[in-house]
């Protein structure tokens, strides 16, 4: 049985194929048309799919999208009515919407392919339930507590659930205007980041904050008998977009949230790319402390109504990877399940696994152990890219390409890694990831000088062997996905501190043999020649979606100063590099099988 999960019209448009109730394949929109957040029709990603499995659009028994534009609505009415200069924009919107839920009709003009030839029946699930079942039915657990909270999706913001077996039982919903997301992308925007998809940036800065308006902050949002409320005096009215549009070309724009009251309050508001004052960090802090404070409450209320040691969690919010790691101090809950496409593009999988799971009443079978869900490229492919590029290299055996690669980090190089399949989600987790050494004190300006362009405050994250996690951080709860932040232990934070942040955190990714065999002995390889089993982790990309073809992982190594290229079996040291003819001697005599290309 095939099934196709949908993101569409939505911010990080996606598509996923499952077949028998698993996730074979799944890729969001951005990666393939190279248009960050991507809200569009995921066009692209639906070729991948069906090219992925070997099948055509005709295959296909179900289609499912995470979006109903049918539910809620009498919560939506309500608002209208209560709001009745937005009545009009609410019924364009609807209007625009029921154009865009024609599934079949915009598949056979994406696939060029006659709409009568297509079979499948159609699902719309509601979009916080497909959070939820993306999490749940990925999960290693027949039983669970079900958590999703994001800005806003089919007017909901919040939904807490009873997860067990093939069900997922929904036991209370917070609907629009009141929402934790809105809340982070209101002060967001306030000091001055403005774009969709900020708010991990805004996480980053708030360890430099000061507690100076915490109090205020706290007034903006309240908690009450294990829900929230905001105080709707600090926001701009709730349009008919739920405060995010897409445009016609696919781009997502946030319509501004904050108003007159937060400039009254605190001044003016910091336009982007100006000076950071340290009223916009104090802000920051004050944001996330509150934001942590509203979700453990939200956990603690669900735990009291399903009280288990397991939650299964999504939404773009289940990103805040601080509060993530805090949870397990904070809350009864001891265990945590986050697919690592948490946020939005996660829909495609939950409305699919959703539909086979809990609509046709098939069994479960199947864990997601890894998020290496996306394409991945022949060597015949990698070659020809690099010699169209006119790159000289190395062709190198594994345990070769691992020790030249190894050394390259512990020289203080920086490395392009390029390795299997693309990985599904935001983070880059070993196989389109930029590696460097995580203990040189320069190494964090090196990369945003030479390659990252972000900003100063930005952490780095480290990727450790899981064997050795509890040795350095705080904590021995996993984050096979780079969903949590832990302390680092007082001892390793000069060892790791590349990537040990201002507060002495990480967001780390723990590292087995078994979920990326490669990645692992490359950390291994590190590990024997420096002592430190944790490497240096961040995206392959410079202000762009993260590289998914060989073709943009070299268009990207040149057009930045990366010092060594590994991609596949190839290696490709540029000149200059510092041990350049060393290394690259070394490498070959320890193996007859490097080969000149």
């Amino acid at each position: 049985m095939l099934i196709l999960g949908l993101n569409m019209f939505h911010a990080d448009a996606s598509a996923a194929i499952v077949l028998d109730g698993e996730v074979k394949f799944a890729i969001a929109e951005e990666r393939l048309n190279r248009r960050k957040h991507f809200g569009g029709f995921p066009a692209l990603a639906v070729k991948a799919c069906l090219d992925a499995v070997g099948a055509k659009m005709s295959d296909i028994d179900h289609v499912a999208v995470g979006q109903d534009s049918d539910a809620n609505l009498t919560k939506k009415v309500q608002y209208a009515l209560a709001n009745p200069a937005k009545i009009l924009n609410f019924i364009r919107l609807r209007q625009r919407k029921e154009s865009m839920r024609d599934v079949r009709s915009l598949l056979s003009k994406a696939l060029d392919i006659d709409s009568v030839q297509l079979r499948f029946q159609e699902h719309h699930l509601e979009h916080h339930i497909a959070h939820i079942a993306s999490a749940y039915y990925c999960s290693p657990w027949d039983k669970a507590a079900g958590f999703s909270y994001d800005g806003s999706g089919d007017f909901v913001s919040t939904m807490m659930a009873r997860c067990e077996g093939n069900e997922i039982e929904v036991l209370e919903r917070v609907f629009l205007p009141h929402s934790l997301g809105s809340v982070y992308t209101m002060i967001c925007e306030f000091i001055g980041y403005t774009q969709y998809g900020d708010e991990g940036k805004v996480m980053g800065l708030a360890p430099y904050g000061r507690d100076t308006y915490c109090n205020e902050i706290s007034k903006i949002v309240a908690t009450k008998n294990g829900s929230f409320q905001l105080d709707l005096s600090y926001f701009k009215p709730l349009g008919s977009n739920q405060g995010m549009q897409v445009l016609p070309d696919g781009t997502v724009r946030l319509a501004r949230h904050f108003s007159n009251r937060m400039e009254k309050l605190f001044g003016e508001p910091r336009r982007p790319h100006a000076e950071i004052s340290q009223r916009d960090n104090d802000l920051a802090f004050a944001l996330q402390h509150r934001f942590e404070e509203v979700f453990f409450h939200l956990l603690n209320h669900l735990h009291q109504r399903v009280p288990l040691e397991d939650i299964a969690m999504a939404g773009g919010c289940a990103l805040n990877s601080v509060a993530n790691g805090k949870l397990f101090d904070r809350t009864p809950f001891r265990r945590t399940y986050i697919q690592p496409a948490a946020g939005d593009e996660g829909l495609a999988i939950g409305a699919a696994l959703h539909t086979y799971h809990s609509v046709l009443k098939q069994p479960r079978r199947h864990e997601l152990k890894h998020s290496y869900l996306g394409p991945e490229f022949s060597e015949s492919r990698i070659q020809s890219a690099l010699q169209r590029a006119g790159l000289q290299c190395r062709k190198l055996e594994r345990e070769m390409l691992l020790d030249a690669v190894a050394e390259q980090v512990a020289a203080g190089n920086v490395i392009g890694w390029f390795q299997g399949r693309m990985e599904w989600g935001p983070r880059a987790l070993g196989n389109r990831s930029i590696v460097a050494h995580p203990g040189l004190p320069n190494m964090k300006d090196v990369l945003n000088a030479r390659i990252k362009h972000r900003e100063w405050f930005r952490p780095f994250a480290p990727s450790i062997l899981a064997d050795y996690q509890h040795e350095y951080f705080e904590h021995d709860h996993p984050s096979p996905f780079m969903l949590h932040v832990y302390k680092v232990r007082p001892e390793k934070r000069k060892e790791l501190c590349a990537v040990n942040h201002v507060d002495d955190t990480g967001r780390l990714q723990t590292v087995t043999r078994e979920e990326n065999p490669m990645y692992y002995d490359l950390i291994s390889a590190f590990h024997r020649k420096t002592g430190i089993p944790v490497i240096l982790n961040t995206s392959f990309n410079e202000n762009e979606p993260i590289v998914c073809t060989p073709e943009e992982a070299i268009d990207c190594f040149q057009r930045t100063r990366m010092d060594v290229l590994a991609i596949g079996r190839f290696m490709v040291v540029k000149a200059g590099t510092p041990d350049e003819q060393a290394l690259t001697a070394s490498s070959v005599r320890k193996s007859e099988g490097a080969e000149p290309i």
